[in-house]
């Protein structure tokens, strides 16, 4: 798309006029919410993780459903402009240094929800993207297994096709409740739906 077109786009886009009304950073706000709203997953949440959390859209939205009393945390390898009531860990999620951190502000502490709304730098070579789209949702997969309370909750975006099905049966064989969702404010042409898994299956 020319940066012609998509200027057109961004202009013409009701979620993105709400988003500046509503001083969300990102359109991507609104998945979350309206996510939120069919799966309640803020009830009862007091500590989440956001993965790949720049711009920082989910990060807010987080922030102001958990409130004064909760903890959101957000990782990054990309810089994150300040949000309120939001610590930023830049680096890694991976990396041994960003998990000592990440502990020390968990205080020992489980996760409620995890977030990931990341996506690659596309390449253009669709094969390609689709793998390393699978492999980040995988990796946040990973971290919910290792990271979450046994009642927690996972939101993962992922792009239907290679290795969706493989995906989708690993969340079920991890979660008692799996949910695939489409957003409406996912634009209709993309192929993207969110994943949320609920309850830790007993022995993850």
């Amino acid at each position: 798309m020319s940066s012609k077109a998509w200027k057109s786009r961004q202009e013409s886009d009701p979620y993105v006029r709400r988003a500046r009304a509503d001083g969300f950073r990102a359109r991507a706000a609104y998945k979350l919410l309206e996510l939120d709203e069919r799966d309640r997953l803020f009830h009862g949440v007091r500590r989440v993780v956001d993965l790949g959390s720049a711009p920082g859209s989910w990060s807010q939205v987080a922030a102001r459903r958990v409130g004064k009393d909760g903890c959101v945390i957000a990782l990054d390898l990309l810089e994150m402009s300040p949000v309120a009531g939001v610590d930023f860990i830049a680096g890694d999620f991976r990396e041994n240094e960003v998990l000592d951190q990440l502990e020390a502000l968990l205080g020992g502490e489980k996760v409620d929800l995890v977030l990931s709304d990341m996506a690659p730098n596309l390449s253009g070579v669709g094969p390609s993207d689709q793998a390393r789209s699978m492999h980040l949702a995988e990796l946040a997969l990973d971290f919910a297994r290792s990271w979450l309370d046994i009642s927690g909750k996972l939101v993962v975006k992922v792009f239907q096709g290679a290795g969706f099905d493989d995906l989708l049966t690993d969340f079920r064989r991890t979660f008692n409740t799996v949910k695939i969702r489409k957003p409406a404010a996912s634009r209709s042409e993309s192929r993207e739906v969110y994943l949320v898994g609920i309850e830790l299956r007993s022995g993850q």
